[in-house]
């Protein structure tokens, strides 16, 4: 009995004690802080690169699709080329003015520590109006 009370009062290596419980939630929200990160990294890759292919169709003459989507892939940074699923372009009218809708998606897989988590799809539509 006397062995209890005495193990009751004794604190030694509570610190220890709790550093090891608390430890996996710092972790999980430490990595969770950089996919926070690398999802902000590729979703202002996949804005900027579609702003750019969205900005040049609106100069005259008029470009080809083919010459838009060539300056979309040279203005993306940060993605993965075999994530990216695009870049489209339709035409269209808008109470008669003439239209062209940029699109691009891309994937990022999230990676924690101890489990993976189903891709993220992050998807940006610009529309520029030619004249």
């Amino acid at each position: 009995m006397n062995i209890l009370r005495a193990l009751w009062r004794d604190s030694r290596g509570v610190g220890a004690l709790e550093f090891a419980l608390s430890s996996g939630i710092l972790l999980l929200l430490l990595v969770g802080m950089a996919q926070i990160g690398i999802l902000a990294i590729a979703n202002a890759g996949l804005q900027n690169a579609v702003g750019e292919g969205a900005r040049l169709a609106t100069i005259s003459p008029t470009p080809s699709d083919s010459t838009i989507i060539s300056r979309i892939n040279a203005k993306r940074f940060g993605l993965i080329s075999s994530r990216i699923t695009g870049p489209t372009i339709a035409h269209g009218t808008d109470n008669g003015t003439p239209y062209v809708d940029v699109t691009m998606s891309y994937s990022v897989p999230l990676n924690f520590v101890f489990f993976t988590t189903p891709a993220v799809t992050l998807t940006e539509t610009r529309r520029a109006f030619t004249y």
